[in-house]
């Protein structure tokens, strides 16, 4: 336990944090991001079996008609199925098999196995995550998702941590650009949770979200299978952190796009 609590310590260390955006941060804007999604570099027969398994109790009986019915779905299994606990850093197979068994997943776990099931789906995807420019180590950032949502023609910001999306004047949901261009524009967004009962406290979507300082970056080039593998070789063996500098070495690494500011604020 002592040496599990350790290995945590050292891979939330702010060194190793800052160390990752120096080496896998890229300036942007918002037409380039048009051209990244997961379902690029991980196809459907890529996705491992027990993700196809557990994707038919999900929708066993009743696939909803529409793009955001079948994002809620999803959704609600997930959040009613996992209980959440430390974070795994494991093959995504193994991944789900752990967060199912209700012994870990952090919101980075819950949106990289939520990619997967959009791939199976049929459901444009991708990742996203929020850190503070100037870096606040009280702040460990925040993993969320945006669909394509084909019935809207637009992507939807999407948190299957808490079953949120955003708002601002009509019903339909905001994407990742629309809510910080709404918000730095000084207006006021809204969120809503999709599942019944469920609530989540403004103090952390002002946190995970709208606090000043608050930047999204976009997660480009996820390479499901190739992490799988680096990791099912080298886990327990070798720190998680290690493993993901090899998949940079080997130029094979995701990276981060900063489609708002310059991710350099980070360090300053």
């Amino acid at each position: 336990m002592i040496f599990e609590k350790l290995l945590w310590a050292v891979k939330r260390h702010p060194f190793l944090y800052l160390t990752r955006f120096r080496l896998l941060s890229k300036n942007s804007n918002i037409q380039d991001i048009d051209a990244f999604d997961y379902n690029t570099l991980n196809k459907k027969p890529q996705i491992p079996s027990y993700f196809h398994d557990v994707n038919a109790r999900i929708f066993k009986g009743h696939t909803p008609d529409t793009d955001l019915e079948k994002v809620k779905q999803l959704g609600l299994w997930l959040k009613s199925n996992i209980k959440g606990g430390p974070g795994l850093s494991e093959p995504s197979e193994q991944a789900l098999h752990t967060m199912l068994s209700g012994k870990g997943g952090v919101c980075s776990d819950m949106a990289q196995i939520f990619n997967n099931f959009c791939v199976i789906n049929e459901l444009a995807v991708r990742e996203w995550g929020t850190t503070t420019a100037p870096f606040n180590k009280e702040f460990g950032g925040h993993s969320f998702n945006e669909v394509y949502i084909k019935e809207l023609n637009k992507w939807v910001l999407v948190d299957i941590s808490y079953n949120i999306m955003f708002y601002f004047d009509t019903d339909e949901p905001l994407s990742v650009i629309e809510l910080y261009q709404i918000k730095r524009s000084g207006y006021k967004v809204i969120y809503k949770n999709f599942g019944e009962g469920d609530t989540v406290s403004l103090k952390i979507i002002n946190k995970n979200y709208l606090n000043e300082g608050v930047t999204p970056f976009l997660i480009c080039n996820y390479r499901n299978a190739i992490y799988d593998k680096y990791l099912a070789i080298t886990r327990p063996y070798v720190p998680v952190f290690m493993t993901h500098f090899m998949i940079f070495l080997v130029r094979k690494s995701y990276h981060y796009r900063f489609p708002l500011d310059n991710y350099k604020r980070i360090f300053s």
